[in-house]
């Protein structure tokens, strides 16, 4: 027996348009590429998205055609997403810190017939023309007045574009597991591959997201995405900020310490979220001028892992709640929140901080597994580590044009290259990548405790850790560091620090201090090149 409730597509174009009628007068706040703040309601970015959807109609793009984004966390961005994914087109956001030949390979990948971009990025695509055969034209997100020089052929001004076509258009009632959006893996090793998302699986995943125990937005939240939206799908806060109907601030192209302050202030955030590095250099700022942060409750911290000592300074020093995130593009993204459980409210604070220096417990939709080598699962006591496995609504079947072959175990559990171990409460402790795992004598040491442990210490700025060889013990830890600004510290005070917060036979076999890591485009340690960079290193233990 079948029930009888109607059967309406879940769309990607039902989030505006709800924002839109019943959230009319809520603002998004911009700080535009040119400095000043731009103000306006989800009535107007619902409007002007249904003109772009107009325009891009004229231009002839259709349902399933990959549209591209090279932009800023701006209005226009903004309503590029919904303009593009309510035809049935697809929104393809690129990244525009990768190198130019990863760039033009996802763009020619994904045979985009359009790109829509900031005034910043036209040089950069001048550079790569010639590999980027299938676009059509470039759509630069200015007026008129802020429109660049260049050489790109078919250029088009968006305000000019848009105000060509009026707002009389009613979304399309598409098949809700149509594609709507496309992400390609940072591509650390070999070229990057293609995540497509569907309608469904972006409104399964914001209904979840929004929830009080993940992201908890709601119309009272006013909320800065500090995160990009080619990150990853922005962690989808471009899409359950409209259905709850939360007042968004984008923080477009500036992202260092004062310049997210100011608007962390004056628009009285109370909920962001960004990557440790950005709350780094705003940590930074608030110490060297001895400010406050009186308006922002929750910071939402993810893409690798935050150490305790930014966790204590937020919470102990400015009291604000922090939040750790986990998930991955193959995710849509969010896979655990590391929000506490009503059972833990009379926890010691330490307890409590042990709990939060995890990756957070699994959120409605994603059914998480860790397994041994062979495929056994293994038990959730917080120690034996293995193989994490998601799968759910909003977790990758396989890559775009089927490149990685069949990416799903038997029961469907897709991996996600992170070793990990889980909790009898059901929070995940991400201890390596499997890739990057340290296996000393047997047994396996965890890099990223080693990292945020040293990461503690006020005179290290970032810090690494990778496996050497060794002839007795397989693999020796190394601690690779950057000092902080003005520093001395040397190998003998770190160690000294060390010891007695991990296990004895985790400790570092040696400490090299640099003057910066390799990261990827995305800001996570390149490891790799690591490892290829001291390649041959003999440890003093040999």
């Amino acid at each position: 027996m079948f029930g009888q409730m109607q059967d309406v597509p879940l769309l990607v174009s039902s989030l505006i348009d709800y924002a839109e009628k019943f959230h009319s007068e809520q603002e998004i706040v911009t700080r535009t590429l040119q400095g000043p703040i731009h103000r306006y309601t989800y009535a107007d970015a619902g409007r002007r998205s249904r003109q772009l959807a107009k325009a891009l109609i004229a231009l002839g793009v259709g349902e399933g055609d990959r549209v591209g984004t090279l932009a800023w966390n701006t209005y226009r961005h903004f309503e590029a997403w919904y303009g593009i994914t309510g035809i049935g087109a697809v929104t393809h956001t690129l990244n525009p810190r990768l190198f130019a030949e990863q760039l033009a390979y996802i763009i020619h990948h994904a045979e985009n017939r359009f790109v829509i971009l900031d005034p910043t990025f036209t040089g950069m695509l001048e550079g790569i023309l010639d590999q980027i055969p299938t676009v059509e034209g470039f759509i630069i997100l200015a007026d008129r007045a802020d429109m660049p020089a260049t050489s790109l052929p078919n250029v088009i001004c968006y305000e000019d574009l848009i105000a060509a076509h009026d707002a009389d258009y009613q979304w399309p009632q598409l098949d809700e597991r149509a594609a709507a959006a496309m992400c390609y893996t940072s591509g650390t090793t070999g070229n990057p591959k293609g995540v497509l998302y569907t309608n469904r699986s972006c409104v399964l995943h914001a209904l979840s997201a929004a929830l009080p125990d993940v992201m908890g937005c709601g119309s009272r939240t006013t909320i800065m995405p500090v995160v990009p939206l080619f990150h990853a799908n922005g962690w989808g806060i471009a899409h359950f900020a409209p259905m709850t109907g939360a007042k968004m601030v984008l923080p477009g192209k500036e992202m260092d310490g004062a310049s997210i302050y100011q608007l962390l202030n004056e628009e009285k955030v109370n909920l962001t979220a960004a990557v440790p590095t950005v709350w780094l250099m705003l940590l930074r700022h608030l110490q060297e001028n001895d400010l406050d942060l009186p308006y922002l409750e929750r910071v939402v911290i993810g893409g690798s892992a935050a150490p305790r000592s930014m966790i204590e300074a937020f919470e102990a020093k400015y009291g604000v709640t922090v939040g750790h995130i986990w998930g991955m593009t193959e995710i849509n993204p969010i896979g655990s929140m590391g929000t506490p459980k009503a059972s833990m409210e009379g926890m010691d604070y330490q307890d409590q901080l042990d709990l939060k220096m995890k990756q957070g417990r699994g959120m409605w939709g994603v059914d998480l597994k860790i397994t041994d080598d062979d495929g056994n699962r293994l038990p959730w006591d917080g120690e034996t580590a293995g193989h994490l496995m998601v799968r759910g609504p909003w977790v990758v079947s396989e890559y775009y044009k089927g490149e990685g072959g069949q990416i799903l175990d038997e029961e469907g559990f897709f991996d996600t290259g992170d070793i990990a171990n889980i909790d009898s409460y059901g929070y995940v402790q991400l201890t390596d990548r499997a890739k990057d795992v340290i296996k000393s004598g047997g047994e396996w040491i965890s890099s990223i405790d080693l990292e945020n442990t040293a990461v503690g210490h006020p005179e290290i700025a970032e810090a690494a850790v990778i496996g050497i060889y060794h002839p007795k013990w397989d693999e020796r830890p190394l601690l690779v560091c950057v000092r902080a600004k003005d520093a001395t510290i040397g190998k003998d005070a770190i160690l000294e620090f060390m010891t007695g917060k991990v296990a004895k036979w985790w400790m570092p076999d040696d400490v090299v201090f640099v003057e910066e890591l390799p990261h990827t485009a995305t800001g996570k340690l390149q490891k790799l090149k690591l490892r290829e960079q001291f390649k041959g290193y003999k440890l003093p233990t040999y």
